[in-house]
C-alpha cells in the first residue's frame, strides 16, 4: 500500500506564547518553509533509524492509551504497527526544539493517516469541530511535552491561520494583505534547541505566586491581545507601541526563557527601537521572533546574525 503523500508544514505562533495558558488571545500561522511527511524508507542511515525508533516509541505510547480506553480518537494502530514494520519514518526538515511545530506536524500526520473517522481539514469546519480537534491533538502531543494545548498540531493539520480568542473559542482568520514596505517579521536562530516541558513547568510554578499572576493578567495578556488586534487591523503604529511593552515584559519577567545568546540583542532592540524581539514558542533555545519597521536598519543592527524573513509589510 502506498502512503498518501501528504505534507504537513511547520507553524509559527506570532502571539500568545505562555499567555494562552492564562486564556489570552493567540495568533498562529503556517510556515511552509519547513515540512514533514510519513513515508517508507530504508533504515540504513542514522537519521532514518532515529526517526523510526522515535515513531515506534510513540506507537507504544498510543497503544497504552488505547489499551486503557483513554484515546480521544479512534486510531487504526494495527495498520500503524504494520507500516512501522515496513520501515515507516517521519521525513522532516522541521528543526526539533525550535518552536516551529516539529511534534505538531508529526501528530497531524499520524491523525490524518491513521484516524478511522478523521475530521476533514478540507471542509468548512464549525467551531465545535475545531475545539474537538484541539482536544484530540492536545492528547496526541502530550507525549512530547508533558502538557500540550493542541494548538501546534491543529494548525499543522488545518494549514491555515488561526485566531485563538480563548481555550474554547478558536477560529480561522485571514492575515491582512499589507503592501510590502520596509517592515518585516523575522526569525533569529539561537543555534541550539530548547526544551518545552521544563520551561512550561517553570512558568506554571511562577504562576503560583499571586503577584506574578496579577502581572500576567494586567500586563502580559493586555499587551499580547493588543498586538493581535493591531496586527489584524494593519495598525502598525499601535502594533509596535504594544510590541515594545510585550518585549519588555518578557525580558523582565520571563528572562530564563530567553536564550542567553540573545539577552544583549534583546535589550539593544528595546533601547534603539530598531527592532523588538519576542519568544517563538516556549523559548530556551530554538528561534526567536523579531519585528521591525525598517528591515535594512535591523539587518545592520543585527549584523552577524541571519534574519529569516517570514512576512513583509
Amino acid at each position: 500500500m502506498k502512503l498518501k503523500d501528504s505534507l504537513f508544514y511547520a507553524k509559527i505562533l506570532l502571539f500568545g506564547e505562555y499567555s494562552i495558558i492564562e486564556d489570552s488571545m493567540g495568533l498562529t500561522v503556517p510556515y511552509n518553509f519547513y515540512q514533514g511527511r510519513l513515508k517508507y524508507d530504508d533504515l540504513e542511515s542514522e537519521q532514518n533509524m532515529q526517526s523510526h525508533k522515535a515513531l515506534m516509541k510513540y506507537y507504544h505510547y498510543l497503544e497504552s492509551l488505547d489499551t486503557q480506553d483513554e484515546l480521544h480518537c479512534n486510531l487504526d494502530l494495527k495498520t500503524l504497527k504494520e507500516d512501522l514494520d515496513k520501515g515507516l519514518i517521519f521525513d522532516s526538515n522541521i528543526p526539533q526544539g525550535f518552536g516551529v511545530g516539529s511534534s505538531g506536524a508529526l501528530c497531524a500526520a499520524v491523525y490524518s493517516k491513521y484516524s478511522v473517522d478523521p475530521i476533514s481539514p478540507d471542509k468548512d469546519l464549525k467551531k465545535n469541530q475545531i475545539t474537538e480537534l484541539k482536544l484530540i491533538f492536545s492528547q496526541l502531543e502530550s507525549y512530547f511535552h508533558g502538557k500540550s494545548s493542541g494548538i501546534d498540531p491543529l494548525i499543522c493539520y488545518l494549514n491555515i491561520p488561526l485566531l485563538i480568542k480563548s481555550k474554547t473559542d478558536i477560529g480561522m482568520v485571514g492575515i491582512p494583505e499589507m503592501s510590502e514596505g520596509k517592515g518585516a517579521i523575522f526569525l533569529l536562530d539561537s543555534g541550539s534547541p530548547g526544551e518545552t516541558e521544563p520551561l512550561v513547568n517553570l512558568y506554571m510554578e511562577k504562576c503560583k505566586n499571586q503577584g506574578f499572576r496579577n502581572l500576567v493578567k494586567d500586563e502580559f495578556v493586555k499587551y499580547n491581545d493588543a498586538c493581535i488586534k493591531s496586527f489584524l487591523k494593519s495598525d502598525i503604529k499601535s502594533l509596535f507601541k504594544n510590541l515594545k511593552h510585550l518585549s519588555l515584559f518578557l525580558f523582565e519577567n520571563l528572562n530564563p526563557m530567553i536564550p542567553s545568546v540573545f539577552h544583549k540583542l534583546w535589550k539593544e532592540g528595546l533601547d534603539s527601537n530598531v527592532y523588538y524581539l519576542k519568544l517563538c514558542g516556549s523559548g530556551g533555545g530554538g528561534f526567536i521572533l523579531g519585528f521591525t519597521q525598517n528591515l535594512d536598519q535591523a539587518q545592520i543592527a543585527l549584523k552577524g546574525h541571519d534574519l529569516e524573513v517570514i512576512h513583509r509589510f
